[in-house]
């Protein structure tokens, strides 16, 4: 007993208390926000108690991984890599696709469980990342190194493409170039890059994209009637509510759009609508600063750390947070198209959750381990 308790005092005298007290808050306030959203609809806490349950689970990774050396993680690439990519590869074959999509990108576990391995492939995709840069070291901007790196993106943002999630895809770009940028790429190449990019866009649009998602695009310029009973039909929605939310909200349990079911996935994509209906302006603004706040202290623990693998892996995880934060609420604001990103720690969604907590705890281990040479006063006397 008195060697746990040692073992917890060092825990927490040595994490991150600020990051690990913001992750937890914002995570209860999304699974509250959860409840309110699903509750009267379903008659059950299901929805809720899932969403506690893996917020649980998720602390409890954190404390795992953290007490790992993240540099040790990485060297077990190989078997990362297979855990990664396996189960994805699984829903080429067996994947499941659960309510009205018809992405097939779950896995359906026994008494009603879904597994989403595209979201485990994120972490696995900053690890992989963050220690091939940490090999190729200074010779970063040397053109095969730099290709090589584009080649160890593409496949992953190519493999979630072809499972059909672009979603998903596209949050992995981003992830791509923000830690492309953090490690040292010149600026030059990403202009280059851009340029690129933006004389493309009009063959993605017209080759690559189907009908239904270039209608998702075009409606939100040259609205009509029918879009809104169509493809619009969840963004008008969820600008309703946002309006019947005014600045204070309707009040939790309270929100007659949210309590009816009538802003489509109220408690997943659009949790944000849901909560700027019940606790308005000023709870989507409480969100908004929660987020930013983790990203921020993500980002810091990033510059903390004693090599470039850790800087790495913290602009990952912060690109991660900053792409699907960006997304979804310009999803729910009618500014983007609809493509089935989620709100981090707020959305419902076990998988999800577990494996942003991952993604955290290879935070911690970065910050846990950014003087490994310190010595306590107690480990003199030991």
């Amino acid at each position: 007993m008195k060697h746990i308790l040692r073992r917890t005092a060092d825990y927490i005298r040595e994490c991150d208390k600020i990051l690990l007290i913001l992750c937890v808050f914002t995570t209860s306030f999304g699974c509250i926000a959860v409840l309110s959203a699903t509750y009267r609809i379903t008659g059950n806490l299901r929805q809720f108690l899932m969403q506690s349950v893996c917020m649980i689970i998720g602390i409890v990774s954190i404390i795992v991984i953290s007490n790992f050396n993240y540099k040790d993680i990485a060297k077990l690439w190989p078997i990362i890599t297979l855990i990664g990519f396996f189960p994805v590869i699984l829903t080429f074959f067996i994947g499941y696709a659960p309510g009205e999509t018809n992405q097939k990108v779950w896995l359906s576990l026994p008494s009603g469980i879904t597994f989403q391995p595209a979201e485990l492939l994120k972490i696995v995709f900053v690890m992989t990342f963050s220690y091939h840069v940490y090999r190729i070291g200074k010779n970063i901007c040397k053109f095969r190194h730099m290709f090589l790196l584009c080649i160890h993106g593409a496949i992953y943002v190519l493999l979630i493409h072809f499972q059909g999630d672009d979603g998903t895809a596209l949050v992995f770009a981003f992830m791509f170039l923000g830690m492309m940028f953090l490690a040292g790429i010149k600026l030059r190449y990403f202009i280059v890059a851009g340029g690129a990019a933006a004389i493309s866009l009009p063959i993605v649009f017209l080759y690559v994209m189907d009908n239904y998602q270039q209608n998702r695009i075009t409606a939100l310029f040259s609205p009509t009637v029918a879009d809104y009973q169509g493809v619009l039909w969840q963004q008008w929605r969820a600008r309703i509510a946002f309006a019947n939310g005014g600045f204070w909200g309707a009040g939790l349990f309270k929100g007659p759009y949210v309590q009816s079911g009538s802003i489509p996935e109220g408690y997943n994509d659009f949790i944000f609508a849901s909560i700027g209906e019940e606790l308005g302006m000023l709870g989507c603004l409480v969100v908004l600063i929660l987020l930013f706040a983790i990203c921020a202290r993500i980002l810091k623990i990033g510059f903390l750390a004693n090599n470039k693998m850790g800087l790495i892996i913290c602009g990952g995880i912060f690109s991660m947070f900053a792409a699907q934060i960006i997304i979804n609420i310009g999803m729910c604001l009618s500014v983007l198209p609809v493509i089935g990103v989620t709100l981090p720690l707020f959305s419902a969604g076990g998988t999800s959750l577990v494996c942003v907590f991952l993604g955290i705890g290879l935070v911690m281990s970065v910050y846990m381990h950014r003087n490994s040479g310190t010595i306590y006063l107690r480990d003199e006397f030991e």
